[in-house]
């Protein structure tokens, strides 16, 4: 019998697409943005800004991610803005310097928006939009000067976020429009927490927990993003707050039933199925089953369901915010110019600057013919050099194929429709797709590739279908290279930048826990942080794992040590709920928080990781 062959990791990675049901609200959304706007300047005669609108609402649509409203105003408004700035860089240098200063400052904002894209998801989101949009800025010369352009950008990604602010959600509740998307999140980590209830004691208890944190970062963030007012401003908005906060302690009491191994009756997650019904309907509770108050973790898990009651029965009086995600202004700064920043800024600015100044000299050279944008090959190298877009070699196959069939495909539109009125209505019909297309990168590629091409021909440029795909190809090439260059200091500095932070994280936590404070809040907020840092180092160290072995190697054992410090977070949380029930530790908690502490410190010895000694109890 043969045996089935294993694809390698970077080339499943390729073939993967995600799954979950289409955002129809965002493919609405997506119809009535860069087509619209592209309309509108073109009855006003000012097409070029229009194009530059529409560029802008693309990449907000790219960005336009299932969540709430509050949330999706700092995840499409930050990246604008970076991209307003980068435009108006990217002209005025493109207008006043020739081609190797304007390579040079182009190289120096890569060094910049790499570093900082290690921040964060919102900060990678700056990043990308502010190079892509000082290329554009630079290789796609216009008759209207640089803040018009940036006011142009703005509006274009400006209007998305009111299509977010002002459309329906489909299934939102009415006379509840504002927290459709808030309140799905606040339900669903009471359904990850009863899902980890059921899962005690089995062998999937390990990804319940890891779903769990990914519920309760997500409604973290749902409810603590940009406001006008620093307090909640309605009854029902405080509600879902206590709500939300409720779910803190049950959480804590489900990490350390799992942590014990001992699977509870089924009966124990009856309370948060219907706690989660309750958040979706907007309605009461009704009776809870009690469990058994047997150990302590259940006693704790029963005095949780009586407390998350009593929240869900008030009419939202009093102010109970959700703990806001800590992120000092050092750790920012560590974060951007650490290893993992300074390693990653340093091939996104070689990339970036070789790009463009390859770019130029074939503009020069007259390759492109009639064409006069260059953009095209530092854009798409800015895309490329993106490690959360998946492993390198996934990310080039993806690309290429996804801008050839675009190009293909476009090349057959722009034979058969009517200019403009055919272009306008492909803009915004890719529009639509982009929602759906994000679940594959070879896919968003694709429709990428013909809402562009459409925009730069609706904009007065010839058909550029087959210099698209040879400027793709090219940038494909200088990402493989770069990206396998030797770099001063060790590889794999990003793994490791994360593995560390989440090591402070758990040191901060496990400190609090053993010094006996009684501050809840404040131990709530330092475990969802050292579960957050823990989840964000295990997806990096997932996807460096996926690379092609020149460079996995560079992050092996990696995972080892997060395993341990997943363990350690998890007994503490276990040695919280049981000081809270009995006022002191087992002999299994303190052995079990000396063998993890241990094992840390050789792990992190091991790999160069700087993770903090960890105390350990009395």
């Amino acid at each position: 019998m043969s045996r089935r062959t294993a694809l390698p990791p970077w080339l499943a990675h390729a073939l993967r697409a995600q799954r979950g049901p289409v955002s129809w609200s965002a493919v609405t959304r997506g119809a009535l943005a860069a087509g619209p706007l592209l309309l509108a300047a073109v009855l006003l005669h000012r097409t070029s800004l229009g194009v530059v609108a529409a560029i802008a609402a693309m990449l907000a649509g790219i960005n336009d991610r299932p969540g709430s409203r509050r949330s999706a105003v700092r995840r499409l408004g930050v990246p604008a803005a970076a991209g307003a700035l980068g435009l108006l860089v990217g002209t005025y240098g493109g207008e006043h310097l020739t081609a190797v200063p304007l390579t040079l400052l182009l190289t120096a904002l890569g060094l910049v928006a790499g570093g900082m894209s290690a921040v964060g998801p919102v900060a990678s989101g700056a990043g990308t939009q502010l190079l892509v949009a000082a290329a554009i800025g630079a290789g796609m010369p216009v008759a209207e000067a640089g803040w018009q352009r940036a006011l142009a950008f703005l509006a274009g990604a400006g209007w998305l976020v009111v299509l977010r602010l002002a459309l329906p959600t489909p299934g939102a509740i009415a006379g509840d429009f504002r927290f459709d998307g808030e309140r799905d999140a606040v339900a669903a980590v009471y359904d990850a927490v009863a899902d980890l209830l059921d899962a005690v004691g089995g062998e999937t208890a390990g990804r319940r927990r890891a779903a769990l944190t990914a519920a309760l970062d997500h409604a973290q963030d749902a409810l603590t993003g940009p406001r006008l007012r620093r307090y909640a401003s309605s009854a029902a908005e405080r509600r879902l707050h206590a709500q939300y906060a409720a779910a803190l302690p049950l959480a804590e009491a489900a990490t350390a039933l799992a942590w014990a191994g001992e699977p509870v009756s089924a009966r124990a997650a009856e309370g948060p199925r219907r706690l989660a019904a309750a958040v979706r309907e907007n309605g009461g509770t009704g009776p809870l089953p009690a469990p058994s108050r047997s150990v302590p973790a259940l006693r704790a898990l029963d005095d949780a369901l009586l407390r998350a009651a009593e929240a869900f029965d008030r009419t939202g009086s009093g102010e109970q915010r959700p703990p806001a995600r800590r992120r000092p202004a050092l750790d920012l700064v560590r974060a951007a110019l650490g290893s993992g920043g300074r390693e990653y800024g340093l091939r996104v600015a070689l990339c970036f600057g070789a790009g463009a100044a390859i770019a130029q000299a074939l503009h020069h050279a007259r390759w492109y013919g009639a064409h006069q944008h260059w953009y095209w090959l530092p854009a798409t190298a800015v895309f490329l050099v993106k490690p959360d877009l998946g492993p390198l070699a996934s990310r080039v196959l993806c690309r290429a194929a996804g801008t050839v069939l675009g190009a293909l495909v476009f090349a057959v539109f722009a034979a058969v429709l009517p200019r403009p009125e055919g272009l306008i209505a492909l803009v915004a019909v890719c529009g639509a797709l982009i929602p759906v297309a994000t679940r594959h990168f070879g896919a968003q590629t694709a429709v990428v590739t013909v809402l562009v091409l459409a925009l730069v021909m609706v904009g007065g440029e010839p058909q550029a279908s087959v210099s698209r795909i040879g400027e793709t190809l090219l940038a494909c090439a200088l990402v493989l290279i770069v990206g396998h260059l030797p770099m001063a200091g060790r590889r794999g500095g990003g793994v490791r930048a994360r593995l560390a932070s989440a090591g402070r994280a758990a040191h901060a936590y496990l400190d609090h826990v053993l010094s006996g404070s009684g501050d809840r809040g404040e131990r709530w907020a330092l475990r969802r942080e050292a579960y957050r840092t823990l989840a964000e180092a295990r997806a990096a160290i997932t996807l460096a794992a996926a690379e092609l072995p020149a460079l996995a190697r560079h992050t092996e054992g990696t995972d080892a040590v997060a395993a341990v410090l997943e363990r350690l977070v998890d007994t503490t949380t276990a040695c919280a709920v049981h000081l809270d029930e009995t006022g002191r530790l087992t002999v299994r908690h303190t052995r079990q928080l000396e063998d993890l502490a241990a094992k840390l410190e050789r792990g992190g010895r091991r790999l160069g990781v700087a993770v903090p000694r960890m105390p350990v109890a009395a």
